[in-house]
């Protein structure tokens, strides 16, 4: 079961103080496996739902990061870590990403200057009669 754990003894001593304890509902899941498999949802980038069944359900793991997130628990957590020296200060958490358009690459094709009408005709034509 130690091989599914992403942080080490020391850095979990850290943490755990810092965890909300005595939540009501049903009976409460491993926080040490949620917390691996939240840091395991980050790092590999994959869906909360493909989350592997050994951290738990994935809805679990989910709602815990939400809940978490929304009470500022990650400052807390973050914040350990640096004084325990596990991280630096820089350290921080992003998934912010950019949507683009299939055909947002460039705009219609072609030359860029355009040449005026005199000076267009005068040109050479490139195609034959």
């Amino acid at each position: 079961m130690s091989h599914l754990f992403r942080l080490d003894d020391d850095a979990w001593a850290a943490i755990e103080p810092h965890l909300p304890k005595n939540q009501p509902g049903a009976r409460r899941v491993d926080d040490r496996r949620i917390l691996s498999g939240i840091l395991h949802v980050i790092k590999v980038g994959c869906r909360w739902k493909d989350c592997p069944a050994e951290y738990g359900p994935p809805t679990t793991v989910y709602n815990r990061f939400n809940r978490w997130s929304r009470r500022q628990i990650w400052i807390n957590i973050l914040q350990a870590l640096v004084d325990k020296g596990v991280l630096v200060h820089s350290t921080s958490i992003d998934s912010s990403y950019v949507k683009a358009h299939r055909s947002a690459h460039g705009g219609k094709g072609g030359r860029k200057i355009r040449l005026s009408g005199p000076r267009a005709e005068a040109r050479r034509r490139k195609s034959t009669h």
